[in-house]
């Protein structure tokens, strides 16, 4: 695992385990940006429930899996997103309209672009998953 990025090591774990068709995986990264990314893929329906495991040496996440998720990584650079160029993003990481979503960072927290849009917000592009 990398230090550099964990949000990145996160979601190619859970999108490793999910191709090996396991049920659940253990994450060993734990911070609240992590788990409000967590908390909008189960909202989604992508993910099952996410149990929070404390220790000595920092936390770690046991997530478990349904099998819904076909792509999920990081948006770097992170793009500015705003109501007007919203359509470009959409078609240059998800691969149909209404199929997936992007992890928008704004002022009013962490959301999808749906919501992001709804509320006529702008932030800058974390993540995407479909």
């Amino acid at each position: 695992m990398s230090l550099n990025d964990p949000l990145s090591d996160v979601l190619s774990h859970i999108l490793n385990c999910e191709k090996k068709n396991k049920k659940e995986c253990i994450v060993g990264h734990d911070s609240k940006f992590i788990r409000s990314i967590l908390y909008l893929l189960k909202e989604e329906g992508y993910i099952g429930s996410f149990d929070v495991h404390s220790s000595a040496r920092g936390g770690s996440l046991k997530i478990s899996l349904l099998g819904h998720i076909n792509a999920c990584s990081v948006i770097k650079p992170r793009f500015s997103f705003t109501k007007t160029n919203h359509e470009k993003f959409e078609k240059r990481y998800l691969p149909a309209k209404d199929f997936g979503f992007l992890v928008i960072s704004t002022s009013q927290g962490i959301m999808t672009h749906n919501q992001s849009l709804a509320k006529g917000t702008g932030g800058k592009l974390i993540a995407y998953c479909y």
